[in-house]
């Protein structure tokens, strides 16, 4: 089954790449949390191209955005509204619309950096970039930050409130970034609390019934699908909403992708998911995971990374319409790991 080569989408994601920075970069460099958190698409969108194509261009677009947000920092004992004032650094959010504002919020942070630790996790596996000097210097600098200026900071105010969040796609974050770190840290101690948190998100929260292996069940529409409730230990419908899901499907795509816990069978039934039950037909998009609800079928943070397991999942990706530089880039890493899965496949074949 044929899909659309990485160059085509490649030659979409550049479509946007120049408007792309007229917005991430003053992002980038406020020291306003809430400004990072839709600067996280940009993050991504320039790893996913990095990924796809090896053009170190787009790495080091996403390296300007994380070291603009790091330099930003600022230790929370000189931040005046914040409800911490401790030594650790970091940002309040300005966001006028929500109260209080000019405090830390670890949801803001946790959105940002669940893609930037993703950023350093492909720096460290990718040889010829962690062994030139000038990207090892900024990753060093970048992970030292991540380790203890968010995941340390927000662990030691308590777990229970800043990590181990009421619903499912703002713990997602925290997998994220915790499976992330394990992945990297050269700590061993860090490695196991790292290890830890991904653990409990996946099977049980401390503080909460269950945890995401937990909220699966098979969905009442279509029962080769997954269906499941935002709120630990419910399932009632509708489910999940489905803007908040791609948090959740961010996170499982990179676990299995590794081989961490998620399997191509998880993976099979969240394909199954977005094609027979959130987006049923061309123009229709579910508001939730039930298949209730109308939607915009924004796709671009999560669940347009399950075209990487299926070619008849990107085929159907190929259609739709709402496409943006984020979307564009990560149907070029889809692409391009269907290829390399189907080169394995054709070089184990006999002759």
């Amino acid at each position: 089954m044929t899909v659309l080569p990485v160059s085509h989408w490649e030659n979409r994601y550049l479509q946007t790449w120049d408007f792309e920075r007229t917005e991430a970069l003053p992002a980038s460099r406020s020291a306003d949390s809430w400004e990072h958190y839709a600067l996280s698409y940009a993050v991504d969108a320039n790893t996913a191209a990095f990924r796809a194509t090896g053009r170190t261009r787009y790495l080091d677009r996403a390296l300007e955005y994380l070291n603009g947000v790091v330099d930003t920092a600022r230790a929370s004992k000189s931040l005046p509204t914040s409800q911490y004032r401790d030594d650790y650094r970091g940002w309040v959010s300005n966001r006028k619309d929500l109260q209080p504002t000019g405090v830390e919020v670890p949801l803001y942070e946790s959105y940002f950096w669940r893609h930037a630790t993703t950023t350093l996790r492909i720096m460290r596996q990718t040889p010829a970039v962690y062994d030139d000097p000038g990207y090892r210097a900024q990753y060093e600098k970048l992970l030292a930050f991540a380790e203890v200026h968010v995941f340390d900071k927000w662990h030691r105010r308590g777990a229970n409130d800043t990590i181990y969040r009421s619903r499912t796609h703002m713990a997602s974050h925290w997998a994220t970034i915790a499976f992330n770190l394990a992945a990297i840290t050269e700590d061993p101690a860090r490695r196991d609390r790292y290890r830890t948190v991904v653990d409990d998100i996946d099977r049980k929260l401390p503080n909460y019934p269950t945890g995401l292996r937990g909220q699966l069940q098979p969905h009442p529409v279509d029962a080769s699908a997954y269906f499941w409730n935002d709120e630990w230990g419910s399932t009632r419908r509708p489910g999940q909403d489905v803007s908040h899901a791609n948090g959740v499907m961010s996170y499982v795509v990179e676990a299995e992708g590794q081989g961490d816990f998620w399997t191509a069978a998880d993976m099979a039934r969240f394909g199954n998911l977005l094609t027979k039950v959130i987006w049923p037909g061309e123009r229709r998009y579910a508001a939730f995971v039930d298949g209730s609800g109308s939607d915009n079928g924004w796709f671009s943070d999560g669940l347009v990374k399950l075209g990487r397991y299926d070619p008849a999942v990107q085929q159907r990706l190929e259609r739709h319409e709402v496409v943006n530089g984020q979307f564009a880039a990560n149907m070029a890493l889809n692409a391009m790991i269907l290829q390399q899965a189907l080169s394995a496949e054709s070089s184990s074949c006999p002759p």
